[in-house]
């Protein structure tokens, strides 16, 4: 299992369109993926348990993978979030 911490770093936070990119990155591997805070963890894969996350910019989320492409999940998870979901600033 992969714990790590990172960090919403863009504008909007996880709003609509990032928690869509989220999901859709997630769903592409078949490790369990959770996001979250220590006390409220959210199914990765579960557009509607990311929205109720409520991260804005500057929320530190723990980020738990667990799976056989674990590794790859996780770089590519952290990527899209470091990438500020490819949106414009």
């Amino acid at each position: 299992m992969i714990k790590t911490n990172t960090l919403i770093i863009n504008k909007l936070g996880l709003h609509a369109r990032a928690a869509s990119k989220l999901v859709t990155t997630a769903s592409s591997f078949s490790s369990q993926i959770k996001i979250g805070h220590e006390t409220q963890m959210a199914d990765a894969k579960s557009i509607m348990a990311v929205m109720m996350l409520a991260a804005c910019k500057g929320t530190e989320l723990c980020l738990e993978i667990e799976g056989h492409d674990q590794d790859q999940a996780c770089a590519a998870v952290l990527d899209l979030i470091n990438r500020r979901f490819d949106e414009d600033e």
